[in-house]
């Protein structure tokens, strides 16, 4: 039997760390230590879920170690890119919460660096990674069910948290903006289920609604995407109120030529329990489908991919594809709200 796959994490400034790493686990692999700067507030659900693996004081502890094969990275975005840089220079392959970076002089780097060390550089879009829903809806969408992909609809509302968040959170030259953010997971879907390659971006839009107290801060985003025979619109945003149980009603619609599907992936209110609800309509079928029991094959694709050097989780070009798409959407965006005529 060969050894499990070690990796390690690197930055626990965001909650998202506590998925992966428990993705990477479930998938067989042996977390061998983390590093992160100072005291972030995920720290305390970070060790509570994780209390004997070992804290390095200096990161470079773990990117020499050559038993490492893959790191985690969850620190502040403005620095997601440089970590990743210097893993992959280590001879590490890569996973990032998304952001994976904010500029595109960023992207045209990272590119560099996997050309160069033949790296992996992975972004996981947990809302299709982590949301069993999208894995049966994609099984759906490959079966025909739909015909042909026409529209994607995807809306992310979250909850703001405000007295959670830490200061980088509420400056756009270090969060990247709303688009370059939560976006990316919806973008990442519409060319998932549509099969494109890239598409247009059509329209982009910003603003600030309801967040006086932080002026500079995107508490709203919308994206028109468009494709070859298809269209995706996205709707991003922090209204998502106190009464709702989860951090936010994420719904995904996908329009077929033939039938539609709709997601609600994190809860159904006032309706069914649980999470992963799946709805589809079409020339013979109209069903509920509960989908808690579908796989998430992502983390054992990816540690397939580390070991065998494949691109089996996600394909490359894709994931820059996807960055590509948010970065120009965020920076084409027009301004609303509080955000209008500032820049």
């Amino acid at each position: 039997m060969r050894a499990p796959l070690r990796f390690a994490a690197l930055g626990l400034d965001h909650r998202h760390i506590y998925g992966m790493a428990e993705g990477m686990i479930e998938a067989g692999c042996e977390f061998a230590g983390w590093w992160t700067e100072g005291e972030p507030q995920p720290l305390e659900g970070f060790l509570k879920r994780f209390p004997d693996i070992p804290r390095a004081e200096d990161r470079r502890r773990l990117l020499d170690d050559e038993s490492i094969a893959l790191v985690l990275i969850a620190c502040p975005p403005d620095r997601r890119a440089a970590l990743a840089v210097e893993a992959m220079r280590h001879g590490k392959d890569v996973m990032l919460d998304k952001p994976g970076c904010i500029t595109e002089a960023e992207l045209a780097g990272i590119r560099k660096t996997v050309a160069a060390t033949s790296r992996i550089w992975s972004v996981n879009f947990s809302e299709r990674f982590e949301v069993r829903a999208v894995t049966r809806a994609t099984e759906m969408v490959r079966e025909g069910r739909i015909g042909k992909v026409i529209q994607t609809i995807g809306l992310g509302p979250h909850r703001l948290n405000a007295h959670l968040r830490p200061d980088w959170f509420f400056d756009p030259a270090r969060y990247g903006g709303v688009l370059t953010d939560i976006a990316s997971h919806q973008i990442d879907q519409f060319l998932h289920f549509t099969g494109l390659e890239t598409a247009e971006i059509a329209h982009a839009a910003i603003g600030n609604f309801a967040n006086p107290d932080h002026p500079a801060f995107q508490d709203f985003g919308e994206i028109a995407l468009a494709g070859a025979g298809a269209q995706g619109y996205i709707r991003v945003d922090w209204y998502t109120p106190d009464a709702l149980p989860n951090w936010g009603d994420g719904r995904l619609f996908i329009s077929g030529s033939e039938g539609a599907i709709e997601l609600r992936k994190y809860v159904d209110p006032v309706g069914r329990p649980g999470t992963d609800h799946l709805f589809l309509v079409n020339g013979t079928e109209y069903e509920h489908f509960d989908c808690s029991g579908s796989e998430l094959p992502y983390f054992r694709n990816l540690a397939a991919d580390v070991r065998e050097r494949t691109e089996t989780a996600c394909a490359q070009a894709h994931t820059f594809t996807v960055t590509e798409l948010a970065l120009e959407a965020q920076a084409r965006a027009t301004r609303r709200g509080a955000l209008a005529g500032a820049g």
